[in-house]
C-alpha cells in the first residue's frame, strides 16, 4: 500500500513538471519584437528627457546659488525675474520668433465624397505633439489654444480639447514658433519626412506644413492659474 501511495504521489510530481514545461512551450515568455532603428529612437528620446531635465536642474541650482548671494534689497527684483521666467515657461505671455506654420485640413478625397470631418481625434493630436517632440521647439499653438508641457489633450463629451478648450473642427492651424531659425527649419524638415502624414490621410485629414518664415506670433495662455495649496502670509512673518 505504501509502494503505491509513493508511486502515485512521484507520478503527481513528474506530471506536475511535465504539465508546467508543456505551458511554457505553448505560452512562452513576450519577447521585444522591436527593429533596432525603434529601439534607437526610444533610446534618443530618452536621452533627450534626460538632458532636458539635468538643464533644468541646472536652472534651478542657479537660481538657488543667486538667492544665496543676494541682500534684501536686490531680493524682490529676484523674486520677480524668476516670476516672470515662470510666467514664460508655463506659456501665460506672448511670445514672437522664427517659426512655421502648420494647417490641419480636411483631405481632398473626404471632400469630394461628401464626407463630413467634424473633429480630429486627442489621439491623433497626441501622436503630432510627440512628433513634433523629437524637434526642438520653443512655443506651441493648437487652433489659437496655447500648448505647453502644463497641458492637457483630452475628449470631454465627444470633443477633443486642449487646456479644457474644444479644438474647433478642421481646417484649424497650429503655430510653431522655436528659438532660431535653423531649428525652425528642423522642425520643417522632420515633419515633412515624418509618418505622421499617412496617420492624419488615415483620419481623412491632411497635414500641410509651411515652410519656415522669420515671425510667427502666438499669444499668451490667458486663463487663470487656480492656486489650491499655497496660501499668502500675513506680512511681518
Amino acid at each position: 500500500m505504501r509502494r503505491q501511495l509513493k508511486f502515485t504521489i512521484v507520478l503527481l510530481i513528474v506530471g506536475f513538471m511535465i504539465a508546467i514545461q508543456y505551458n511554457t512551450i505553448q505560452k512562452p515568455e513576450k519577447r521585444d519584437t522591436r527593429d533596432m532603428w525603434a529601439i534607437r529612437n526610444e533610446l534618443s528620446n530618452e536621452k533627450k528627457l534626460h538632458s532636458e531635465l539635468l538643464s533644468e536642474i541646472r536652472g534651478l541650482d542657479e537660481t538657488i546659488r543667486t538667492y544665496e548671494s543676494l541682500n534684501d534689497e536686490n531680493t524682490g527684483k529676484a523674486l520677480k525675474e524668476t516670476v516672470d521666467k515662470l510666467h514664460a515657461q508655463a506659456g501665460m505671455t506672448d511670445t514672437e520668433g522664427p517659426g512655421l506654420l502648420i494647417e490641419v485640413e480636411p483631405s481632398p478625397e473626404s471632400i469630394a465624397l461628401g464626407i463630413e470631418i467634424t473633429s480630429i481625434s486627442p489621439d491623433l493630436l497626441t501622436r503630432f505633439v510627440n512628433e513634433l517632440n523629437r524637434v526642438k521647439w520653443r512655443a506651441l499653438e493648437i487652433d489659437g489654444k496655447r500648448y505647453t508641457s502644463l497641458s492637457a489633450i483630452r475628449d470631454i463629451n465627444g470633443y477633443t480639447t486642449v487646456n479644457g478648450l474644444n479644438v474647433s473642427s478642421p481646417p484649424f492651424t497650429i503655430k510653431v514658433i522655436t528659438d532660431t531659425f535653423e531649428d525652425s527649419e528642423k522642425v520643417y524638415n522632420t515633419l515633412q519626412a515624418s509618418a505622421i502624414h499617412d496617420d492624419f490621410y488615415l483620419d481623412d485629414l491632411v497635414l500641410r506644413v509651411g515652410e519656415s518664415v522669420d515671425s510667427v506670433k502666438i499669444r499668451g495662455w490667458k486663463e487663470s492659474i487656480k492656486n489650491l495649496y499655497l496660501n499668502e502670509l500675513p506680512k511681518g512673518e
